[in-house]
């Protein structure tokens, strides 16, 4: 059984499951990893030193100051006010990211229209006027040209209402379209020139281009608030159904696969149902006909449930994904058997070894640790920028937008040649060294990343592997089962693989980080229109796409042999391959039909609790429908709890896949080694004999 797919197992009294005696193993690596963790927390103190999230936080002044921020002067200051907000219709804004005009932060957001002018006329107005100016104007010392030119005062006020902390003009929209700000189609700017309410809604947009999506952000923020309790239950109660389904799987394998293949239909056939009632209902409804295109992009993503081509979007998908997976299980229906047989023995095995159960409670606690590091870490970054001033000014001027400071620019001699010109706040960035190498250090948090969290994953496959290889090659079970698999196997994986999981997560990391390259050139070339660059481009996210799922499969496989005999991952990785290729026709219809099962369970769980989600956060339970919170978006708690569950499901349902993948491995070196006789008795249950027409030639031994 030599030749292109190496040697086959060959037989060894002496090998009782994994191996006990065994090295340190890719040792470089290891030392390679840990600079590389060091390095990272290096990062995260550097980034945590100079960063600042209140920057993402607080809209800011004309000097830098963040509107708001407690234990500051301006803490009660909480919204930006423009001077002139129309500067903010200037092309400038789309590429400083900043009006040019002077921006003041205010108590509250002015509440009628008045100008510079008739303020200086009415004492009450001049005091309700001074809040928006700024410090230090004196009303009894200077005239309204004198405050105009040194750009202390706005020439105008008009009533204001507050968003994302920025006081925009309380537009709206008569019959026939015509936009008002308190009725008025027209303004006095105060020195003489007319501007129409339309010129407003222009800046108004453009002003608040950055943070215009935060509209949507401060919706779901707010839903998550009144409705976060509801999604814990949500999610509790998926960890609940995933529980009970991996313990009925333990005693009741065979009836409960057959049970999740008939839910699952059953449940995606109600799905098309509903949606065929919702576009049923919809029909002649005013609107209901306007397709999505026409419709484009809303904010309020209810809106899209209110036209007919959603539903039928729906119905087509729902439709492919419930004839693919009938399709399949009549292709498969003769290999579910032996599927069962498999998801039977990794039942028993989970039986005897009930902390790995338990297990992907410490990879979710690993995980949240390295995403929470990560996340912080790339906020601290994005904002250890400095504070940028540039030359704003309306005329010709030649400093027009060069770098200034504002503490010495009016001793400096721009003033005098540009008499409007202000040194004002531009963005956040920075010359020194540091701010020139930021995007290496934002690179370097993504890839160690996704080296962490694959290393993560990494520990606990080899961690399940370990234990479930000790439960296969007891002869005797659960008697030669060896006590704390879970704890010995972990043990085994830190002390003397770490280096072999660092190798395997860094190949991993490697592809998923040019993925993530290869989106990001994605991103900046959607708008060229190089069909070509497109196609190339195309191609190679499939291949690097295929490549990754290729690793994660060689990978895992690779971490089974690792735990079993205590090898390099290179060698491990070798074996594994070898050992599935020599079976590649088991491999095909066994393994990848037992990883289909599993996740039938694991939609079948997403399906009943997304189900209930749906009608009871939509408010079609009459009898809930007061408890149920009040939401802007009845889909942000419906998904989160769809996604929490899946990923609830996976991890429970990762221990089975985990424990049938290893099974599958040792079931095929079990093949190799043995023949069922007296002397080379097979190690797998009778159970999988009796399926493979295989016998021990003292069947009594072997429980």
């Amino acid at each position: 059984m030599g030749g292109d797919n190496g040697e086959a197992r060959k037989f060894d009294p002496t090998f009782k499951g994994p191996i006990h005696n065994r090295g340190c193993t890719d040792v470089v690596c290891c030392i390679f990893f840990v600079v590389a963790i060091m390095g990272y927390f290096a990062v995260g103190i550097i980034a945590w030193s100079q960063g600042d999230p209140r920057k993402v936080i607080y809209p800011t002044d004309s000097t830098g100051q963040f509107c708001g921020q407690a234990g500051t002067p301006l803490e009660k200051k909480p919204f930006l006010f423009y001077f002139n907000i129309l500067k903010c219709a200037s092309p400038l804004v789309l590429l400083e990211f900043q009006c040019p005009t002077t921006q003041l932060c205010v108590e509250s957001c002015p509440t009628k229209y008045t100008t510079l002018v008739k303020a200086f006329l009415n004492n009450n107005d001049k005091e309700y006027y001074k809040q928006f100016c700024k410090e230090g104007v004196d009303f009894t010392k200077m005239t309204v040209p004198e405050i105009l030119r040194d750009g202390l005062c706005p020439s105008i006020l008009m009533s204001s209402k507050p968003f994302t902390r920025r006081c925009l003009p309380a537009l709206s929209t008569m019959k026939g379209g015509v936009v008002v700000v308190d009725n008025q189609t027209t303004f006095d700017t105060g020195n003489g020139l007319m501007v129409n309410a339309s010129d407003f809604l222009d800046a108004s947009k453009k002003s608040n281009m950055v943070v215009e999506a935060r509209q949507v952000a401060m919706r779901i923020f707010e839903d998550y608030t009144v409705s976060w309790y509801w999604i814990l239950i949500g999610l509790v109660i998926a960890m609940v159904v995933s529980l009970i389904f991996i313990i009925l799987l333990r005693y009741l394998a065979g009836i409960m696969v057959w049970v999740m293949i008939v839910l699952v239909i059953l449940v995606i056939g109600y799905g098309i149902f509903h949606c065929a009632m919702e576009y049923r209902n919809l029909t002649g409804e005013p609107g209901a006909d306007v397709t999505i295109r026409d419709l484009g992009l809303q904010t309020d993503f209810s809106v899209y449930l209110q036209i007919r081509q959603t539903w039928l979007a729906f119905i087509i998908i729902l439709s492919i994904v419930e004839l693919i997976i009938i399709l399949l299980l009549i292709f498969l229906r003769k290999r579910i058997f032996i599927a069962i047989a498999l998801i039977k023995e990794a039942s028993r095995a989970v039986g005897h070894v009930m902390s790995s159960l338990f297990y992907p409670l410490l990879t979710f606690a690993l995980l949240a640790l390295v995403i929470a590091y990560w996340a912080i870490t790339a906020v601290f970054l994005s904002t250890s920028n400095t504070q940028v001033y540039k030359v704003f000014n309306t005329t010709e001027c030649e400093f027009s937008r060069d770098t200034c400071n504002p503490e010495m620019f009016n001793t400096t001699n721009v003033t005098s040649l540009c008499p409007d010109a202000e040194c004002l706040f531009a963005f956040y960035g920075g010359e020194t060294t540091y701010h020139k190498y930021l995007i290496v250090l934002q690179f370097y948090n993504v890839f160690l990343f996704f080296w962490c969290a694959n290393f993560v994953t990494a520990l606990g496959q080899v961690t399940l592997a370990g234990a479930f290889a000790s439960y296969y090659w007891a002869f005797k079970k659960p008697d030669d089962i060896p006590g704390n698999p879970i704890f010995a196997s972990l043990g085994r994986a830190l002390r003397y693989h770490t280096g072999s999981l660092a190798f395997g997560s860094l190949i991993l990391s490697l592809v998923q980080v040019i993925r993530v390259l290869l989106e990001y050139l994605d991103q900046k070339l959607k708008a060229a229109q190089n069909g070509c660059a497109k196609f190339v481009l195309s191609c190679l996210k499939c291949c690097f796409w295929c490549l990754e799922k290729f690793i994660k499969f060689l990978n895992r496989n690779a971490y089974i042999m690792v735990a079993i005999y205590g090898k390099s991952f290179c060698t491990s990785a070798r074996d594994a391959f070898f050992l599935l290729m020599r079976n590649i026709v088991r491999v095909a219809v066994l393994d990848k039909v037992t990883d289909f099962l599993l996740f039938l369970g694991k939609l079948l769980i997403v399906g009943i609790v997304g189900i209930f989600s749906f009608f009871f956060f939509s408010g079609r339970i009459k009898s809930v429908e007061q408890v149920a919170p009040p939401l802007n978006y009845y889909w942000v708690p419906i998904l989160t709890v769809v996604v929490g569950s899946y990923l609830i499901a996976h991890g429970f349902f990762s221990v089975y896949a985990m424990c049938v993948d290893t099974l599958f491995l040792c079931f095929l070196e079990d093949l190799e080694r043995n023949d069922g006789s007296t002397e080379r008795p097979y190690f797998m249950s009778q159970n999988l004999l009796t399926i493979l027409k295989k016998s021990n030639e003292d069947t009594k031994t072997v429980t």
